[in-house]
């Protein structure tokens, strides 16, 4: 007796000459490419005889155009396998192959005579910014509802129109309430600098601080809005208290009853620079506000659904479209928008978790970040000791401030370019430069533990470990790290 096999992909990309002997599933099968398929494409696979369950799952796979096998969800049901798309969705513009091994099996232990492939590629998708979508795509989620907005000078569109103006004209919802950061709500107070509440001059609507008496807002801030929004532009530093604000907010949104939206932009620094050690809960402060390390590679709406692992908010990410890991901010197109007044442009921001870490130490930041060093520093044998270190993305300009030595950095490859491992090297060479005294925890935390959120750090500079030896004592905690995080990405 004859088992015919029969695969039909989606949309009958595959056509099928059958000629099949009683052993083997025998058969020729012609698949044509498919273009311009969207980034969330399921397939299915339509079989005449019921599967093994266990050898389909192990043997159709998605690759990437360069071979690598894409994290895709296989379900077998019956007669029908399933391939979803990874968590995220295909890359935009990128290739792939669907690959079915021959030794997909029937339960009655017949088997494909070939390997098949069918390759197809993703729709180009243009870049969008969450704030992009929501009026939109997920317009549902606001309309006929008060609206409460979290947001500063950055909440801007790619033609850098005013997420508050947006929302403010928009005529289905009502906004009620704007929240601000640190820095305020127009970005202009200084770091640190208490910011009072006052009513907006030309909405006549509040606007509540977040960084004055009270930094989580109250229910008194609440009581008037059904939906949070949060959309502020990060900086991808875990210090950068912005982050902090959207954790607050999320945990304010769960005790008084209240949906969140979070509303997507890029990590400017990218995805895939992941360093720095691991936050100590023992550490977690408005400067670190969960376990995540310096550099985390991850955008606020990813990082909204790490918080929300401890938090269990009624949380919504509204993603952005043409967007992926790889991209720096650079590559999306957008204008920077200065982001508080010590970061006016994107060097600033990357050189930010570079040069920023010296709290309490003398190892100071300059030139809106772009510059460090300190008393005692000999800015030669400083910038000799950076550059022999051949660290990625970076080369460093010996500078002398006053009495003051230090080094200019030059970012060669902002692609490579890792702000935390960067600042580590930097600190660690200092030590060994002036032999600085390190901050010390005692009764109470100082800021350079916190900011490093660990005691690890202080200790080894303590002993004038070497920058490797220093990397070697949070590696494991960061490695975790990146584990952990896989399951709340969203860009692949």
């Amino acid at each position: 007796m004859k088992f015919k096999l029969k695969l039909i992909f989606a949309y009958l990309i595959c056509f099928l000459l059958l000629s099949i002997p009683s052993k083997v599933f025998a058969s020729t099968i012609v698949c044509k490419e498919q273009l311009n398929q969207s980034s969330f494409k399921e397939w299915r696979i339509k079989f005449n005889g019921v599967l093994d369950s266990t050898q389909a799952k192990s043997n159709i796979r998605v690759e990437d155009s360069k071979g690598s096998r894409i994290n895709t969800t296989i379900t077998v049901d019956g007669e029908t396998i399933t391939v979803t798309y990874p968590v995220g969705g295909y890359r935009s513009g990128e290739t792939y192959y669907l690959k079915i091994n021959k030794y997909t099996t029937s339960k009655d232990f017949r088997q494909l005579k070939n390997d098949y492939s069918m390759k197809f590629t993703i729709k180009k998708e243009d870049f969008k910014l969450g704030n992009e979508r929501l009026l939109s795509d997920y317009n549902k989620l606001i309309d006929g509802k008060a609206m409460g907005l979290i947001t500063n000078q950055t909440g801007v569109d790619s033609a850098g129109i005013s997420t508050i103006n947006k929302l403010a004209n928009y005529k289905k919802a009502k906004l009620t309430a704007l929240y601000g950061p640190e820095h305020g709500i127009d970005g202009k107070a200084k770091a640190g600098e208490y910011v009072q509440s006052y009513t907006h001059p030309s909405l006549r609507i509040p606007v509540y601080s977040l960084y004055g008496a009270t930094r989580k807002p109250t229910p008194d801030m609440l009581k008037n809005i059904d939906v949070l929004i949060f959309d502020i532009q990060d900086i991808g530093a875990r210090s950068y208290t912005y982050i902090s604000t959207m954790n607050y907010a999320m945990r304010a949104a769960v005790e008084n009853n209240k949906k969140i939206i979070v509303l997507d932009r890029p990590n400017p620094l990218g995805g895939e620079i992941v360093d720095g050690p691991v936050m100590e809960d023992k550490f977690i402060t408005f400067v670190g506000v969960d376990n995540i390390p310096m550099t985390h590679g991850m955008t606020v709406g990813e990082l909204a659904k790490f918080f929300n692992r401890k938090i269990n908010a009624d949380l919504t990410v509204i993603p952005m479209t043409g967007y992926n890991r790889s991209m720096i901010y650079q590559d999306t197109g957008l204008k920077w928008v200065q982001s508080s007044p010590f970061i006016p442009d994107i060097t600033s921001v990357f050189c930010y978790n570079a040069t920023g870490l010296g709290e309490g130490t003398g190892i100071g930041q300059s030139d809106y970040f772009k510059w460090v060093g300190g008393n005692g520093i000999d800015s030669k044998k400083f910038a000799n000791l950076l550059n022999g270190a051949k660290l990625p993305g970076v080369i460093f300009i010996p500078e002398t401030k006053g009495t003051k030595g230090g080094v200019k950095l030059n970012i060669t490859d902002y692609h490579k370019f890792n702000p935390a491992k960067t600042g580590i090297y930097m600190l660690s060479y200092a030590r060994s430069l002036n032999n600085f005294a390190v901050p010390k925890s005692e009764n109470e935390i100082v800021m350079f533990d916190k900011i490093m959120g660990t005691a690890i750090i202080g200790q080894s500079l303590e002993r004038k470990y070497t920058p490797q030896q220093i990397e070697a004592q949070y590696e494991g905690n960061l490695d975790k790290f990146k584990l952990e995080r896989e399951k709340y990405l969203i860009y692949n």
